[in-house]
């Protein structure tokens, strides 16, 4: 009897060794592949825990059940029943803890904590937004940078290798402040796997940059290539790199950016939950990563450079709780007083050199119209609520579009700009190829109050009139406006009028196939100029036949 017992230990012995040896193995593996955060907050890891009780478990039935079939067939069922317990055991724990860890999470039972994972202040529009001068003015979205990318690294010279070696990564694009002016940056990417093998030792050559304002492209080579990137392969990359270094953070957003010098970053948020076991989704800090070196650091408070810690859709998401559960949680189901949510889309707008998320609020209703708009900071997560009603962001959209419908132009997303202390959207109007080629403002209090123009100058001072024809005081221009308009002199060889909105406007000729349109209202002398007359023409510069004139002297 005891040498029977003993034999049966020793096969128990060997059938656990042998089981614990293959989890250990498909462990890691599917930790190097996978790479779950070893932390109890984080899905994964608890994803991670039953596949390795369920290799357990499999394993352990096919070495149990093959020893037992082969030694004594009625052992069978005891012996499988003997080798589960354990993992069975283990395996409710995993299930309890979940359970409970989602119910304490619950906004049924947390809806205030929800509401508190941002603190919306009211704020000032006039005061918060100030007006910016056109340097500052972000012209383009994503996908126009991204085409301006690619045409950058086009136009290398073929002798160059990185045209074929080597691609722009279109998931990236990050908007940031670089030296004081919006632009987006997005590393290089290997072509494909052949080109990695070939290109690894050195790296990534490089970054494209694109300036919002200027719209102009640059490839940036490095003397040292990028080596730590999320398109590099086995300990390089930069996910790996993160999971290997920090086994237990959660990691967020993402962001490539680079430093005041030029050197490329990668900010890489550090995800926490807030509310419960798995609940209220929050960032704490990033780890910086220099994506040449490698050197990485986590910081609870990021230095001013960094422009993007707090993911767009992690901000939308817990405004969206703010305006659900402002109330509690009955009263977002059925009551629903006081609830508002985000619309639809957002932007970014730079600020006081840091970025703002910017998207519009509108009540549960579903209105077509919004009752405010808030401005997030995207590095701290300061956040204030403006409380202005106007048209959504689609609606001034549209209406742009439907100024220059004969051209099919597609306006981009908007921004929100303070012009004349008038809340305005502004967006710039492409053509199929992804090309900016006007811009248009939109009053978000009125959006019949359309003006467009071929550069922004000419588009504001096109609103700016419009705002004036419909009784709102139009602020002087900024010394920085008034540097951009140019003077022409001549004779007056033709002119036309028209009226437009009920104001007359003036079109004159001095010779050429530029026609200078002048509105009577802010020029009464254009009603008495006459065909002959030499006189000098104040205008805005522009593309097109026709430029916009502020003033005409004889």
């Amino acid at each position: 009897m005891s040498k029977s017992k003993d034999s049966s230990g020793g096969r128990t012995a060997k059938t656990v060794i042998i089981s614990l040896i293959v989890t250990l193995v498909f462990g890691a593996l599917y930790f190097y592949l996978a790479l779950p955060p070893l932390n109890p907050q984080a899905p994964e890891f608890w994803v991670f825990l039953i596949l390795l009780l369920a290799v357990y478990s499999v394993c352990t039935l096919i070495v149990a059940g093959v020893r037992a079939g082969r030694e004594n067939i009625v052992e069978l069922p005891r012996a499988l029943a003997r080798s589960c317990k354990v993992p069975l055991i283990l395996g409710g724990v995993i299930l309890a803890v979940c359970v409970v860890g989602t119910l304490t999470g619950a906004a049924i039972f947390r809806s205030g904590a929800y509401y508190d994972l941002l603190d919306v202040q009211t704020g000032d529009f006039t005061e918060d937004v100030a007006e910016i001068s056109y340097s500052e003015i972000p012209m383009l979205d994503k996908d126009s940078s991204i085409q301006l990318g690619r045409r950058a690294l086009g136009s290398i010279s073929a002798d160059s290798n990185l045209v074929s070696q080597f691609e722009v990564s279109d998931s990236e694009y990050s908007q940031i402040n670089y030296k004081g002016e919006p632009v987006r940056v997005a590393p290089l990417v290997y072509g494909n796997i052949i080109k990695w093998f070939n290109n690894r030792a050195q790296g990534l050559p490089g970054y494209i940059v694109v300036n919002m304002v200027t719209q102009e492209a640059d490839l940036v080579q490095l003397s040292d290539g990028i080596k730590y990137s999320t398109g590099e392969h086995f300990g390089r990359n930069l996910y790996r790199t993160l999971r290997f270094r920090y086994p237990t953070m959660m990691f967020g957003d993402v962001n490539f950016e680079i430093d005041e010098d030029g050197t490329p970053w990668w900010i890489c948020s550090r995800l926490v939950k807030r509310i419960g076991l798995f609940g209220g989704a929050d960032v704490q800090g990033a780890v910086l990563v220099n994506a040449v070196t490698g050197e990485s650091s986590y910081m609870e408070e990021v230095p001013n450079w960094v422009d993007r810690v707090y993911d767009a859709d992690l901000l939308v998401q817990q405004y969206n709780y703010h305006g659900r559960y402002v109330n509690g949680w009955i009263n977002s189901w059925l009551g629903q007083k006081g609830i508002t949510t985000t619309t639809e889309g957002y932007n970014y707008i730079a600020l006081n050199d840091d970025v703002y998320l910017y998207t519009g609020v509108t009540s549960a209703g579903g209105d077509e119209s919004n009752v405010g708009f808030i401005l997030i900071n995207q590095r701290t997560k300061e956040a204030k609520y403006y409380n202005i009603t106007g048209a959504t962001e689609y609606s001034a959209m549209s209406s742009a579009q439907g100024a220059v419908q004969h051209l099919n132009y597609t306006a981009t997303f908007p921004i929100l700009l303070n012009i004349s202390d008038q809340p305005t959207y502004f967006m710039a109007l492409k053509d199929s190829a992804e090309l900016v080629k006007m811009y248009a403002m939109v009053n978000v209090s009125d959006y019949q109050i359309t003006a467009t123009g071929t550069s922004v100058a000419q588009c504001q001072q096109n609103y700016e009139q419009l705002l004036s024809q419909n009784g709102v005081q139009v602020t002087e221009p900024t010394v920085d406006d008034a540097a951009e308009q140019e003077t022409i002199s001549g004779t007056v060889t033709e002119i036309r009028s028209a009226v437009v909105d009920g104001n007359t406007i003036f079109y004159f000729a001095l010779g050429g196939d530029v026609y200078y349109a002048v509105s009577a209202q802010n020029c009464q002398k254009a009603a008495i100029i006459n065909v002959g007359d030499a006189v000098t023409i104040t205008y805005l510069p522009g593309d097109g036949d026709i430029l916009t004139a502020s003033q005409i002297k004889s």
